[in-house]
């Protein structure tokens, strides 16, 4: 796995196939995903979404949500996956820890499962208030090898 030496946190998704780390960003928190696809790299970011929150082997997928977003371009499209996410956790008090992310121009069709938080089993540190346009990046690098990462506000 790369490493970053603000990163302070990293995790696997996807049974391993993709990874996470989140970074060092003032009183905010970095997330990052790596992925074969850029899809993939998504997936991974999301868990780390999941992974500010609680300890994402806690969360059992039980529940599908359907996520649908459509952006100009990359970056956008990533932070608008991510704000949905956000929206979908806030709104249905949920937790998520399985993600399913299809790419196709501008837009994503997507899915996360997860169950409803229960502070007991969950613990959670902190609630995500956005992802924002902060550090805000999605590349492929020369192996091929994609990463989209940014800034989320807690």
């Amino acid at each position: 796995m790369p490493t970053d030496e603000g990163a302070d946190r990293t995790g696997a998704s996807d049974a391993g196939h993709a990874e996470w780390e989140h970074f060092h960003h003032g009183a905010d928190v970095g997330v990052r995903g790596f992925g074969a696809s850029k899809a993939a790299a998504f997936e991974a970011a999301a868990s780390a979404l999941t992974a500010i929150v609680t300890d994402d082997a806690l969360v059992r997928d039980a529940e599908r949500v359907p996520i649908a977003c459509e952006a100009p371009d990359d970056a956008t499209l990533f932070l608008d996956w991510l704000n949905a996410l956000i929206f979908e956790m806030a709104t249905r008090q949920m937790l998520f820890s399985r993600f399913q992310v299809a790419i196709d121009g501008g837009r994503l069709e997507g899915a996360a499962w997860g169950e409803p938080a229960d502070r007991e089993r969950h613990s959670p540190v902190v609630e995500p208030k956005g992802a924002t346009w902060t550090e805000l990046d999605v590349a492929q690098d020369a192996d091929g090898r994609w990463r989209a990462q940014c800034v989320v506000d807690v």
